[in-house]
């Protein structure tokens, strides 16, 4: 081929040629693909042969080869990097337990681990798309404060997502950006999240143009937006069953308000007029009566702290143990405590415990017929254990309303449950009833953490 710069650079007089006028090109291609160009020139030489330029093309195909080999190596490369450094992040998101910090958080802990410099969270409300979320030039945006309608007229990327429920990529100008000065067209895409094959929200994300995303980063981006959707259904969820057994404490405060409380105090009131139009004539049966009503009302008092205590929200400052040793003599029992080692707890395993030792020891204030109980801790580095144990009456426990467990023991039972533990009951009648739960503690010296 004849070269335009040589013959401008002789023409113009830019420098010597060294005699070069004419130059051979070869395509520097693999797999079909071109990578660029092989150009080859020698002084005073106007025509190559068929063998040279057979020998400069296959000089060219290895050349090819190894740049497309490099290339497959730099991306394997960094997909590798790209997803471990999704799975960092996903343990991070998964400790995310309150919807209401979720969509800040999201952001925020995306944008430490990618370098995408707009993320964005919108999430589905009363049948609109509203923007939840904004990092944008390094730090997390006051959402309030942007249009939320504007951010959709204009976003065909956002529309597509939701219509095809499948990430979506464009160029356009990002119009909910708080500076609207910045007129720039970015490279953006959207990932749906999706629950029961129904949109509940959309994480979106953009590069400036002359970065577009890589086909490693649409993949991070669809598996992130996997993981999001489970996450957001999981809080969703796990609120829902809170919710729950809310209601279901209520309505067993509700019905030992009625069973103790309420019937000791209508004793009360028939056994004070009883005694008040028995005081002239049988001033000894009015004594016996008097009695009676003290006693009753002895009961009703302590029905009442009980109750108080279990609406009081949990306060273990002081540790499990003492806090169950003080809420047992509250209620009128007297406690046998034994601890063996010691350890911070996670605030979570503090509460299960707190939770099921109140119930065990309500249970043998009502139903075992003692007031005598004794706790035992036990913490090693593996496991942490709590026995409750009484020598009362006893029960069945395959005999309680009849399927195994009344509501009291199923709800303890969940709570150990929900904790990774175990709880087992034994109890026969006339032998008193144990109670021993087990809850496992973390090994990797990370306890258990919740992000509000």
């Amino acid at each position: 081929m004849e070269c335009k710069r040589l013959e401008d650079a002789v023409t113009y007089q830019w420098g010597d040629t060294q005699n070069l006028t004419h130059h051979a090109t070869v395509p520097l291609m693999a797999s079909g693909k071109r990578f660029g160009l092989l150009n080859v020139g020698s002084p005073g030489k106007e025509h190559f042969t068929e063998k040279e330029l057979t020998l400069l093309q296959s000089v060219a195909f290895q050349i090819g080869t190894a740049v497309e080999r490099i290339n497959l190596f730099e991306a394997q490369k960094q997909r590798a990097e790209y997803f471990a450094q999704l799975d960092e992040l996903t343990r991070v998101l998964w400790k995310i337990n309150n919807i209401r910090v979720l969509p800040e958080k999201v952001v925020q802990h995306i944008a430490r681990h990618f370098q995408w410099p707009v993320i964005s969270l919108f999430l589905i409300k009363n049948q609109q798309l509203r923007l939840e979320s904004l990092f944008y030039k390094g730090e997390a945006v006051v959402t309030t404060k942007i249009d939320h309608k504007l951010s959709l007229t204009n976003a065909h990327v956002i529309k597509s997502a939701l219509e095809q429920q499948n990430i979506a990529l464009g160029q356009e100008k990002l119009a909910f950006l708080p500076d609207v000065r910045e007129k720039n067209t970015w490279h953006a895409a959207a990932v749906p999240l999706i629950l029961s094959d129904k949109p509940i929200g959309l994480l979106y994300v953009a590069q400036t143009t002359d970065n577009p995303l890589s086909e490693t980063e649409r993949d991070v981006l669809k598996a992130l937006g996997d993981h999001l959707s489970l996450l957001i259904e999981t809080i969703r969820l796990h609120e829902q069953k809170q919710e729950m057994l809310l209601v279901e404490e209520r309505n067993r405060l509700a019905r030992d308000l009625h069973d103790s409380v309420n019937q000791k105090l209508f004793s009360l009131s028939l056994m004070a007029r009883g005694a008040k139009e028995c005081l002239p004539t049988d001033p000894q049966l009015v004594g016996e009566s008097l009695e009676e009503i003290q006693t009753l009302s002895k009961e009703a008092l302590a029905d009442m702290r009980s109750l108080i205590w279990q609406l009081r929200p949990a306060n273990v400052e002081a540790g499990i143990m003492t806090t169950l040793k003080q809420y047992g003599q509250k209620i009128g029992l007297k406690i046998n405590d034994q601890v063996e080692g010691i350890a911070q707890l996670p605030r979570r395993v503090e509460e299960t415990l707190w939770r099921i030792g109140q119930e065990a020891l309500n249970n043998i204030r009502k139903h075992a017929r003692t007031n005598v109980a004794t706790i035992k801790l036990t913490i090693d580095k593996k496991q942490i254990r709590l026995s409750i144990i009484d020598d009362g009456c006893g029960f069945n426990p395959h005999a309680v309303d009849g399927n195994g467990y009344s509501l009291g023991l199923t709800s303890m039972k969940e709570r150990a449950e929900e904790a990774g533990g175990s709880i087992h009951i034994y109890s026969q009648e006339n032998k008193g009833t144990r109670v021993h739960v087990s809850i496992p503690l973390k090994q990797d010296g990370g306890r258990e953490t919740n992000e509000d």
